[in-house]
């Protein structure tokens, strides 16, 4: 398909699949490829098979582990769905996903109900303000229970679950006397079945729908009944609460166009059941996503700000409005990189130059695509329209989180914000030959990728890798090996520790030195203190203009960072903010030089000796069967952690504690042994934490291990 795509934007869903991980995510969005026509087969995630899942790490270990965009056509509607991980390493894919997304699915598991990482999506979905529906997967495996997940949704989420179809039974044919076999549609108050699409071929790709089984009509009223209730609650329109006080009949219409009305408000989050791997309720769900999602006109305009003058700047997903398109991620291969665009407002076409305006240059977008999730499987298109999800090639500047816009209307979006590294692992080229090409490499993966980071270590010469996890950096070595074909060696997992200041200190840094018969001087008064805010590093300046210029004070402001960029033990200091109080300049001897050596000579003075080693605390969500929950716990203890909550999930236990990484490395081997292999756990970042006294002994090298 060649050329741009529709611009009725009314008909378009930029959508995302979000869950906790194994909650279904990828089978479920298999399914709605499948049923739209997207594809032509259905694959399954244990046979490798999926159209999200193409890399061969993701089909080997059975994970996403990229976000994945992909487009599709649902009853004349543009559907463009974005299947996103669900392991926290890979947290940062679902970040900038929900950044540009209109909407979203979030997948929970019927038995398990809400865990760690739902928790942790559901908050990302929040911070974006993005509109949702919810899908109860798996409602045919054992000890499967819909209202209890809507419960666990409605409790710990703080959410309003509204379900809109209920199961017609639940469980599997060989544990329940009345298993999974179909939902009930609460709009339309019919039951309905899902059978093969032809003869031999299990998919569940024909609706049928019947009356409802006489057995269920009561219970299914009571579900109507409620929906109703709560839809009454705000219906200022009008639409079905005089019909309902008069004893009418309601018709379908008005519930949809006012549970529509609701959900994009997120006053509520309709609620649909299913089981993708029993091919059931899918088709109902991706009815839902056109009815009841919003299109990028439901969307506020987007703000910005103008990169010269101090004014907000907004845009209207309005193709005839000046282009603005944020960069939310880079797809790098050995053979260039692909640059995925949200495009908010405007249009462009191929071979045309833009402007980037955080890097203050312009960039050339040489050819846009559609992408089908593999970047090998691409459309061309021409041009590409406000609403719009496209891959383009061509820039050389531009990151993760920049904007490219118009370059007679500026516009600066907002960037996307990521969480700190956690996680170190050295790595070094077998061949010394390879040192250059090892790092270009590890360039181009840190511009894909803005969770992972590497530096070399100044006192050891090592090359170290920083990533959220252990098996984020795994995913790393093997693209160095497996994509990139380059022969290394890697270290153990280290844990990526940070410093802080105990003490504030104000002080004077100076700057009095020649070289090569030049004369450098300056003089920096900074103050210097403890501050928890959302930078790690907060940076003021309280010298007028007229006694620092521009050029000056940029200059300060870099040598302060440079310096807090390694404190007394070597790690990245954050949590402090710096106040510029006074200068000292010279008309001849001061230069922007002199202004960075004099700034990090006072940031050295106010860390040394007066820092405290700070270590990342995981929050951690253990699984476990009761028998075993015991030893699972005096484990924990061991491992200095503080649990912190305990639910009962039917036969099962759910710990959640707060644990230092440094415990953690060996965990996998802990908690299989422990609990006979039944056990399950996730871990994600949750906190910098002062380390105890002995750590910081040990890194100085005044303990022995």
């Amino acid at each position: 398909m060649a050329g741009g795509r529709q611009h009725n934007l009314h008909l378009i869903r930029n959508i995302g699949v979000i869950a906790h991980i194994d909650a279904g995510k990828t089978t479920t969005t298999e399914h709605m490829l499948y049923y739209a026509g997207a594809i032509h087969r259905l694959g399954g995630v244990d046979e490798g098979t999926t159209e999200t899942d193409w890399m061969d790490l993701e089909r080997e270990k059975g994970i996403t582990i990229q976000s994945a965009c992909v487009p599709m056509q649902w009853h004349g509607y543009q559907v463009n769905l974005i299947d996103t991980p669900g392991h926290v390493d890979f947290t940062a894919e679902v970040e900038r996903s929900l950044r540009v997304l209109d909407g979203a699915i979030v997948v929970f598991d019927a038995q398990k109900g809400v865990e760690a990482q739902s928790e942790t999506v559901w908050r990302q979905a929040d911070k974006y303000n993005v509109p949702r529906l919810i899908f109860i997967n798996k409602m045919d495996i054992v000890g499967a229970h819909f209202d209890h997940a809507c419960a666990q949704v409605q409790q710990r989420l703080q959410a309003r679950p509204v379900p809109v179809t209920m199961p017609i039974g639940s469980g599997s044919i060989k544990d329940s006397d009345r298993p999974f076999c179909g939902v009930v549609d609460l709009i339309a108050m019919e039951a309905c079945y899902f059978t093969a699409s032809q003869p031999g071929r299990n998919d569940g790709k024909t609706l049928r729908r019947e009356p409802i089984p006489e057995s269920l009509l009561q219970e299914a009223q009571r579900y109507r009944e409620k929906l109703l209730d709560i839809l009454t609650e705000k219906d200022d329109e009008d639409l079905i609460t005089s019909s309902l006080l008069e004893g009418k009949e309601v018709p379908p219409e008005p519930v949809i166009q006012l549970i529509r009305q609701r959900t994009l408000r997120n006053e509520i989050q309709p609620v649909f059941c299913g089981s993708g791997r029993e091919h059931m309720g899918v088709q109902l769900l991706l009815d839902g996503v056109i009815r009841y999602l919003p299109s990028p006109l439901d969307r506020p305009p987007v703000v910005g700000r103008h990169p010269k003058k101090d004014k907000d700047e907004t845009r209207k997903p309005d193709s005839q409005e000046p282009f603005a398109a944020l960069v939310f991620k880079i797809q790098a291969d050995p053979h260039g990189e692909l640059f995925y665009l949200r495009i908010y407002s405007g249009h462009v076409k191929a071979n045309s130059r833009v402007f980037n305006p955080g890097r203050e240059c312009k960039e050339f977008l040489t050819k846009l695509y559609h992408v089908h999730a593999d970047p090998s499987n691409k459309d061309i298109l021409d041009a590409a329209s406000a609403g719009d999800i496209v891959a383009a090639t061509g820039p050389k500047e531009s990151i993760t989180g920049d904007t490219l816009c118009d370059p007679q209307h500026p516009i600066l979006l907002e960037q996307i914000k990521f969480a700190e590294t956690v996680v170190s692992m050295s790595v070094e080229p077998e061949s010394s030959s390879d040192k250059a090409k090892l790092e270009n490499t590890l360039h181009l993966l840190t511009r894909e990728d803005p969770t992972f980071r590497w530096y070399v270590d100044s006192e050891t010469g090592q090359t170290l890798m920083n990533g959220m996890g252990v098996l984020h950096l795994e995913v790393k070595t093997h693209r160095l090996k497996e994509d990139f074909k380059l022969k290394v060696r890697v270290g153990k997992p280290r844990v990526s520790y940070r410093e802080t200041i105990k003490k504030s200190k104000r002080l004077w840094g100076e700057c009095h030195r020649s070289t090569g018969g030049t004369t450098l001087f300056a003089k920096v008064e900074l103050l210097v203190e403890h501050h928890k805010g959302a930078q790690p590093i907060v940076i003021e300046n309280r010298v007028p203009s007229a006694k620092l210029n521009a050029t000056f004070a940029a200059a300060i402001e870099q040598g302060i960072r440079a310096a807090l960029s390694s404190g007394e033990v070597g790690y990245p200091v954050i949590d402090v903010k710096v106040t510029l109080l006074d200068v000292q300049l010279h008309e001849t001897e001061t230069n922007e030089v002199a202004c960075q050596i004099a700034a990090a000579d006072a940031i050295n003075h106010a860390v040394r000796e007066n820092i405290v080693l700070l270590e990342p605390v995981m929050h951690l969500e253990v699984t476990v069967p009761e028998q075993y929950l015991g030893p699972i716990t005096a484990d924990l203890q061991a491992r200095r952690a503080e649990i912190t909550e305990m639910h009962v999930r039917g036969p099962l236990r759910s710990v959640e504690a707060l644990v230092p990484l440094a415990r953690m490395f060996d965990y996998a081997d802990a908690v299989r042994s422990l609990s006979q292999g039944r056990a399950s756990y996730t871990m994600e970042p949750r906190q910098y934490a002062p380390a105890p006294d002995e750590v910081l002994r040990k890194l100085l090298g005044l303990e022995e291990s």
